[in-house]
């Protein structure tokens, strides 16, 4: 590694966590300003503040304006370069523009795997602290209103419930059906149902099940029994949050569950996982637009490339969201709608490397 290498991946590094350092703080600050009154009300203890929500605080924002600043500092230092006769310098002692860029892509790989060990291992738990803090002092314990409740929980096997209770972790007007061959072999129904934390069971209270065969049918009746369902109380807790607390391999899991059950609601789930690969990935085609954009003099100074930086960031995550909602609602693949932005913009990278000055 040439002095070189180590004077650009010095800028652009110390550049990088030198804006996310100021831009934490300034969303430290709102973020205090907007819930102070919240914690003098509720008395909540300092130290709940600093270490169960601001420190879980932290990685979340740095992760989540990470594609923008990374695209901001090459932006930034790379113009400074430009404007000082750096970049003509090394170019003209034989450098080629290729090889300048090596040291920026080896910082690339160094953020990138710093935003893959965030959004799959330090984020989700985080997230669950963050939450719960929240969910305690500032949104209230969260209560499953949902009504006339349908799941399939494995293949041919699909339960109903009219409502649940998650503060009771208890269902009313339960039943499950199973199939065969599109044929219904045996109902259950009960007036309701209750989670068994010492059991880690299903209890069902005054039930009857009908069980058929190709001839007759026998009909169960009783007042409690023990029953294996493939859910738990916290399929009823709230989904969205409950994705972003999940760790790589927990995702993996639940994914693998859901698939199992044949259940249709799945691409929201494949989305964040194809998410947590593609996101750190981009920081790599940003990189090269910003070094390509930013690498020629301009007469207009650093503020014009700076703004077209800007509007480029915006534009790749206006489009990450535009795909998101298209696979979760418009059908899809989650996998093209993870990827399509970075598909996107690595052909406006090779346009502006093309037009880059070597």
């Amino acid at each position: 590694m040439k002095i070189l290498d180590l004077y650009i991946i010095k800028k652009f590094l110390g550049t990088f966590f030198f804006a996310i350092v100021l831009i934490i703080s300034l969303a430290v600050v709102i973020d205090i300003t907007e819930k102070l009154d919240t914690f003098i009300e509720k008395a909540v203890p300092l130290h709940e503040i600093v270490v169960n929500h601001y420190l879980n605080f932290i990685p979340y924002y740095i992760n989540l304006f990470l594609s923008l600043f990374v695209f901001i500092s090459v932006v930034f230092f790379t113009s400074k370069m430009a404007m000082n006769s750096e970049i003509i310098s090394i170019i003209g002692n034989g450098i080629s523009f290729n090889r300048m860029l090596v040291p920026y892509f080896w910082s690339s790989l160094v953020l990138a795997i710093l935003s893959f060990v965030l959004l799959n291992f330090i984020i989700p738990p985080a997230n669950k602290v963050r939450l719960d803090f929240e969910d305690k002092y500032i949104n209230g314990t969260f209560y499953n209103n949902e009504k006339n409740i349908h799941k399939q929980v494995s293949p041919g096997v699909f339960m109903y419930m009219e409502s649940y209770n998650t503060r009771t972790d208890e269902g009313r007007r339960f039943s499950i059906e199973k199939f065969e061959n599109r044929k219904l072999k045996s109902k259950l129904i009960a007036k309701r149902i209750k989670w068994d934390t010492l059991k880690t069971k299903w209890i069902v209270y005054d039930y009857y099940i009908r069980t058929i065969y190709k001839n007759n049918e026998i009909i169960t009746k009783g007042k409690k029994i023990d029953t294996t369902i493939n859910i738990a109380p916290i399929d009823f807790q709230r989904r969205d949050m409950r994705k972003s607390t999940m760790d790589y391999f927990a995702l993996n899991k639940l994914i693998a569950e859901k698939e199992l059950r044949g259940e249709d609601n799945i691409n929201t789930y494949l989305l964040e996982k194809y998410l947590r690969i593609s996101f750190p990935f981009s920081t790599f085609i940003l990189t090269l637009i910003g070094v390509s954009l930013s690498s020629r003099k301009s007469k207009g100074g650093t503020g014009l490339q700076i703004g077209i930086g800007l509007l480029l960031s915006f534009g790749y995550i206006f489009l990450m969201r535009i795909t998101e909602q298209f696979s979760v609602k418009g059908g899809l693949p989650p996998m093209a709608a993870a990827w399509i932005p970075n598909i996107v913009f690595m052909f406006v990278a090779a346009i502006l490397y093309r037009l880059a000055p070597k």
